[in-house]
This record gives C-alpha cells, sequence and structure tokens, in this order.
C-alpha cells in the first residue's frame, strides 16, 4: 500500500479558515462599488519591473521563492520579493493596507477574507483568461464577491473522514465505513462497543471538534441535508430550515451517545494513540502521521464525508489576489498565471503537501497516485465555499459558540437553532 511520502510536511500555509482574526469595520479605500470593476486584461509579453508579494507564514515559503525564481528566469526583466506574513498578524495588516492604499502588488488571502476585503474595493477583479472551469467549483467560489471573482484559487483545503482500519476491523467493519450518516453513525456504535474490549485502549469511536472553529466540521452536515443556513437570493439567514434541525440532531447525538469526547483534546494525537476509531481531519494529518508514526502507515485510511441527501464538503484554503493599488499589476497577475499553471501547481503540492485547487494538477504531480490522497481529489468535487459576505466571521464565532453550549448538553437542539437564526439576523450581512 502506497503511503504518505517521506518528504511530506506538517502544512505551514494554514487555511483562512482556521485564522482566528475579528472583521474589520472599517471603511475601504474608495466608495466605489467592487462589482463595478470591469476584469483587468493581462498584456501581451514578459513580465518587467519589481513584483512584490505577501506570502502568509511564520517563515518563508521556500517552495514558494523556489517558484518565483523560475519566473524570473523566464522574464529576465523581472524581480519577484515575497514577504513572510505571519497568520495571526495577516488580518489586520492586510484591511490596514487596504485602507491606506499601501499593498503589496499580490498576496495570498485566506480564502473567508475575500468578500470582505473585496467589499472595501481591496482587489482588480479576475481577468477573463481565467477560467473557473479550470478549478475545483467551491474553490472558485471563494474568490467571489456579489458575483464577480476577485482572484484565483491557489491551495484547496477540506476535511475528509481519517479511519484506523486496526480499529475497524475489530468492530466488524470490511474496509471503510459506510459512506452515509446513517450507516456511518451505525459503524461509529460499532466501534465504540469494542472500546476496552477488541480494541483496549480506544475510549471513543470518533471525535467531533468543539468549540474554536467546530463550524468548520458542522456546516457542510447541513449542506449533506440540501439545505444551506444562507439565502443569497433574498439575503436572509435560514438557520431555521428543517435541514439544519437535522444537522444539528447529527452533531448534538454524537456527543449524547458518548461516540466522542468534548473536553477538547488533540483528535491527531488520540487517533494517533489509538484513543479515538476515526476523525475528520485536514491533509496535513496525514502528513503529521506519516511524519510522527510511520509505523501506523498500514493501519489508517481515508474516505470521503458521509453523505445525506447529497455529497458535500467545506472548502477552504488560499487564493491570490492582486490588488487595486498594485504598482505592477500585470507582472502580478502573470505570475498568477504562472503559478496556477498545472504543472507547476502540482509541484508546489509535492514540496508543500498542500491540496492543489486545479483540477489538472491533481494528474500532474503525485498526490494522484496516492491512493490515501483520493479522498481528497472527491471531497474537492462537491465542496462549497461559505456565504460571501463581509460579517462571515462574525456569523462563524456565533457558531461555534452555540455549538459548544449543545455539545455540553448547555442548550436543546431547538434553542441552538432558534439562537443562531436571532443572533445571525442581528449580525446582518455587512456591506
Amino acid at each position: 500500500m502506497s503511503t504518505i511520502r517521506p518528504t511530506t510536511r506538517t502544512l505551514q500555509i494554514a487555511c483562512a479558515t482556521v485564522a482566528a482574526a475579528l472583521l474589520a469595520t472599517g471603511c475601504g479605500r474608495s466608495d466605489d462599488s467592487a462589482n463595478a470593476d470591469a476584469p483587468t486584461k493581462i498584456g501581451s509579453g514578459k513580465a518587467k519591473g519589481k513584483l512584490i508579494m505577501w506570502s502568509m507564514g511564520d517563515k518563508a515559503d521556500k517552495p514558494l521563492q523556489e517558484l518565483a525564481k523560475e519566473f524570473e528566469q523566464q522574464n529576465p526583466d523581472v524581480t519577484v520579493t515575497i514577504t513572510a506574513v505571519p497568520w495571526d498578524a495577516a488580518h489586520e495588516k492586510l484591511t490596514t493596507s487596504i485602507a491606506g492604499g499601501n499593498t503589496p502588488d499580490l498576496s495570498l488571502i485566506g480564502s473567508t477574507w475575500m468578500a470582505e476585503m473585496a467589499s472595501m474595493n481591496g482587489f482588480q477583479a479576475t481577468p477573463t483568461s481565467f477560467k473557473s472551469s479550470a478549478f475545483f467549483p467551491g474553490q472558485w467560489d471563494t474568490t467571489k464577491y456579489k458575483d464577480t471573482s476577485y482572484g484565483v484559487p491557489f491551495t484547496a483545503d477540506t476535511s475528509v473522514i481519517y479511519y484506523r482500519t486496526d480499529l475497524t476491523t475489530k468492530a466488524g467493519i470490511k474496509g471503510a465505513p459506510a459512506d452515509d450518516w446513517d450507516g456511518y453513525l451505525n459503524d461509529l456504535k460499532a466501534i465504540q462497543a469494542t472500546a476496552g474490549k477488541q480494541n483496549p485502549k480506544l475510549r471513543h469511536a470518533t471525535q467531533l471538534q468543539t468549540g474554536f472553529n467546530s463550524w468548520l466540521f458542522w456546516l457542510p452536515l447541513v449542506w449533506q441535508q440540501g439545505g444551506d443556513i444562507y439565502d443569497a437570493e433574498t439575503e436572509k439567514f435560514t438557520f431555521d430550515s428543517p435541514e439544519v434541525t437535522k444537522a444539528l440532531e447529527y452533531y448534538s447525538g454524537i456527543f449524547k451517545d458518548g461516540l466522542t469526547p468534548n473536553d477538547k483534546t488533540d483528535a491527531r494525537q488520540n487517533f494517533q494513540n489509538t484513543l479515538i476509531g476515526t476523525a475528520q481531519q485536514g491533509p496535513s494529518m496525514g502528513g503529521d502521521l506519516h511524519l510522527n508514526a510511520p509505523e501506523l502507515d498500514s493501519k489508517w485510511q481515508t474516505m470521503p464525508l458521509p453523505k445525506g441527501k447529497q455529497s458535500a464538503g467545506l472548502a477552504g484554503g488560499s487564493d491570490l489576489a492582486v490588488f487595486k493599488d498594485a504598482k505592477n499589476a500585470d507582472a502580478a497577475w502573470k505570475f498568477v498565471q504562472f503559478l496556477t499553471e498545472p504543472e507547476k501547481l502540482a509541484e508546489y503540492a509535492d514540496a508543500t503537501g498542500n491540496l492543489p485547487a486545479v483540477v489538472q494538477s491533481w494528474s500532474e504531480g503525485k498526490l494522484g497516485e496516492n491512493p490515501k490522497m483520493a479522498a481528497f481529489e472527491d471531497q474537492l468535487k462537491v465542496t462549497k465555499a461559505p456565504p460571501a459576505i463581509t460579517t462571515w466571521q462574525q456569523i462563524a464565532d456565533t457558531i461555534d459558540g452555540e455549538l459548544e453550549k449543545l455539545a455540553y448538553g448547555k442548550a436543546t437542539v431547538a434553542e441552538t437553532q432558534k439562537t443562531l437564526q436571532s443572533k445571525a439576523t442581528s449580525i446582518g450581512t455587512g456591506r
């Protein structure tokens, strides 16, 4: 069985969905309507001049730097400078630079920040030479604000189910757990029944996220039921829908049945230590497992998230955006073109462990050859972006808080649903 390749490291570029920054409430650089911008046209010929890019992370992104050098070789008259910006400081630095008209030429942007910063008139509209069909649909949607795209997807992020094959086999499960929610819950109960018996170390069948960022794992449950939490046409929240009820029942039921802990311990470590049998996590968990416990490579596998009425997952990651105030916009867009060429993005993915947002990159690089990554490719085909509203982080924080009460039994499903609808409506959708 193939395993995660030895060169895969823990993801250093965190997806925007795990950023803790609060939304800025200040005004943008201009009163102009952002979605009135005409798409930029990329000039012919080679890139020239000085190009400044911000890349999110605590350290220099060496694979990105290497691609920049290759771009410079192909365009001898351009000089690319890439500056690392820590994720915990990135939101404030980006919004401040946009408001002050003092931005670099382009930057990696956390996908859930795109709508907010586009509403500040911070980005140029995406040139029509970039075709949405080249990207996973959910990833392309992360670049949109009021039906206009203001960037290009770069790294994708989504979660799948990791399962310990040694534990599931002892629970009588042949192959992967069931791929629908009712069947999956039955399999979790079967795994739980072996705790302390066939599986002496096992404490819980799975582990759901509680508190901070629990919305990441819960929102796909709503989509899987065929619903949503926001109606873009009416611009109203729909937390009071039957689909949300069902999603909350699934979430709370796993806690009530004792299938998951609610102590906020590290799910990755618990999975590695045989304390849980399954976990819903992103791609970096696979890299962590291989690096920290390679002896377990033959004892875990991945599968797409269980489906309800349909399959669905969350589209996270980072987009490339060129700023409205870019001094060298033409070179910036040419660099974006270069970085999102299928073979270049595949090269970047192979070096970093990030998931490429370009569909063809999965055929160009090593990811498509790894059976443990197949679930991620399947999941990316059915991912959706969170609502493209400027108040999204506030809404996400609210969901986190209410889900935590639900997990600890401090609120019922009905109370949680009513509170979410009321608080979301009070927060509103922003600009």
